[in-house]
């Protein structure tokens, strides 16, 4: 098999479409109508991604989003979560992958599509077993591999949204240099058009993540009048 597949939607149909389709492709698929009994089957079911509907009776998507990230366990907290959702608003985008969404894929959608961003994703969050020492940065306790797309602390894996990654590998691989805020939302959200004030909150989620003091960052430094430019040694400007 491919990998595990909990797909937590109240809408029968379009679960089962979904489920079909990545049977075909050779997942293992289980399905929740709700966010409570998508918890069920994770505590009971080795669970490796989660395709996630906002709209939920009872407890929805973005509740239990939250909850998932806050979770105690390691492996909660860091499940590849992918939103499908009728809200295509860009609030909504921002605040799905905001709060530890990995992919937001709006409704109605190609389920040949769904597929190909689960695979994606599954290489993104899968440790690689050869992994090219070439595609590594190291920072401080930190360790970003390229190859995988995965940011590990004294071996431990960080969670980083698709946009926070992007924001990272981006700074990393000008390291040193000075990014304006138009370069970083051009390089990650690939637009030349859009709110520019969403770098500065992926900056600060990003700060929180891997900063030991936030207000006072020693990694993402803030240049005035510029953007921000990383420093691997960890050392205030």
């Amino acid at each position: 098999m491919q990998g595990n597949i909990l797909i937590i939607e109240d809408i029968k149909e379009l679960s089962d479409l979904v489920a079909l389709y990545l049977n075909k492709e050779g997942f293992e698929v289980r399905a929740a109508e709700s966010a409570e009994d998508g918890f069920t089957v994770i505590e009971n079911w080795k669970t490796e991604l989660i395709i996630l509907d906002v709209n939920l009776p009872g407890m929805d998507g973005f509740e239990f989003l939250q909850k998932l990230r806050q979770s105690k366990s390691g492996v909660m907290r860091e499940m590849p979560v992918l939103i499908i959702s009728a809200r295509d608003s860009d609030e909504d985008q921002i605040s799905g992958l905001g709060i530890g969404a990995d992919e937001y894929i709006t409704k109605p959608f190609s389920p040949k599509v769904l597929v190909a961003r689960v695979r994606a994703l599954f290489r993104r969050f899968r440790d690689f077993n050869e992994t090219n020492p070439e595609n590594v940065f190291s920072f401080g306790p930190f360790t970003l591999d390229y190859d995988s797309f995965i940011l590990k602390k004294n071996g431990q894996r960080v969670h980083l949204s698709a946009k926070e990654y992007g924001c990272l590998s981006l700074l990393t691989e000008h390291s040193g240099k000075p990014l304006d805020v138009e370069s970083i939302y051009q390089g990650v959200w690939k637009n030349n058009y859009g709110d520019l004030t969403t770098v500065a909150v992926y900056i600060q989620r990003l700060r929180k993540k891997i900063e030991d003091d936030p207000s006072k960052p020693s990694f993402i430094e803030t240049v005035h009048g510029m953007g921000y430019r990383f420093n691997e040694n960890g050392k205030n400007a």
